[in-house]
């Protein structure tokens, strides 16, 4: 899978919220300074070029649809980062996730239901 520019993954959130969208959709809910047509424009031709986006023509107009779910988009990201900055260590990152991060006690309890959720259901 690709990646995605910060601009082309900022217009992705956009689109992952609405699920659909037409130009007019999409420049609504960007926030200001809003960026031209022509700029919005050409980031969905490169998304479509890289297969994360496709859409529907009704006459002159097109409706935009994601290709790629917001999480499997994140979780290749998220693995890769596993992979290139911590070794492909899980726990590395984790102690770097939980001591770096300034979570609070609550942030890390919270945190610690969850992993223990996903071993339970590891058990399964």
């Amino acid at each position: 899978m690709q990646q995605l520019t910060n601009a082309e993954e900022q217009l992705m959130e956009h689109l992952w919220q609405l699920e659909k969208a037409f130009m007019k959709d999409l420049l609504e809910v960007l926030p200001e300074p809003k960026p031209k047509t022509t700029t919005v424009a050409t980031l969905l031709k490169r998304m479509i070029d890289k297969n994360f986006v496709a859409y529907t023509a009704f006459g002159n107009s097109r409706e935009y649809y994601p290709l790629v779910k917001k999480s499997d988009y994140f979780s290749k990201h998220v693995n890769g980062l596993i992979k290139n900055f911590f070794n492909n260590s899980t726990s590395q990152f984790a102690s770097f996730f939980t001591n770096e991060t300034n979570l609070t006690a609550s942030e890390l309890q919270e945190l610690k239901k969850i992993v223990d959720s996903a071993i339970e259901n590891k058990k399964k």
